[in-house]
């Protein structure tokens, strides 16, 4: 229609006028935004986002789960962790109240590292730190390097297990966001939260302002 409109073929809406200015000036139009998941990409680095979830969902289609799941190219990924749950639950035969999510950071850096799925729980890629950095030798969190904004995290592994068997002695709880922004105004956008290794007091990592997201601005 926009470039029918352009022809003179059909009138210029003001919905149209909206989308080619979007378009002209390398931002996400409106009427896309409110189709896809949350972002606050530039256009250039949303289309290879786009393009990077419809592969995604084209391999699901073919091959079926994947063993790393890229958690930022779901629609609605808190579904998916949702649903991770009470798989097991159904599976192992345990009340779903009493099942949590218990996460922890692996030593594989990449998606090619990972050998094989998991028979119980996940494998997630894509998550980017904020706030402190990530030691791979010691496993634990580490004051930012100077300058480094945003780290990427290496591959995540989420286990649903029973409540009364965690240990979060020595842990940060970290909530992981869709976006930089955080929670928006309506305070959405907290997908859930991540157990991170630290030796420092959880306070330190509070007042420093550590998250995760599934999504940079770049």
């Amino acid at each position: 229609d926009l470039l029918r409109a352009f022809k003179g073929e059909i009138g210029m809406s003001e919905e149209l006028d909206a989308l080619g200015n979007a378009l002209f000036d390398g931002f996400l139009p409106a009427q896309w935004r409110k189709l896809a998941p949350d972002t606050d990409k530039k256009l250039g680095s949303w289309i290879s986002h786009f393009l990077d979830r419809y592969k995604q969902y084209q391999a699901w289609i073919s091959h079926g789960e994947p063993a790393v799941i890229w958690l930022s190219g779901l629609h609605v990924p808190e579904s998916y962790l949702t649903a991770l749950v009470q798989t097991t639950c159904r599976a192992n035969n345990w009340p779903l109240d009493k099942c949590v999510q218990y996460s922890s950071v692996t030593k594989y850096q990449s998606i090619n590292d990972v050998p094989c799925a998991l028979e119980s729980g996940t494998y997630i890629s894509g998550l980017y730190l904020e706030g402190a950095g990530w030691d791979s030798h010691l496993d634990c969190l580490v004051p930012q390097q100077p300058k480094v904004l945003v780290v990427n995290l290496p591959i995540l592994q989420v286990i649903p297990i029973e409540a009364n068997k965690i240990d979060i002695t020595g842990q940060f709880i970290a909530p992981v966001y869709v976006t930089q922004k955080r929670r928006n105004a309506m305070g959405v956008g907290l997908v859930f939260t991540v157990m991170l290794k630290t030796n420092e007091s959880t306070a330190h990592w509070v007042l420093q302002g550590v998250a995760l997201s599934l999504n940079t601005d770049t």
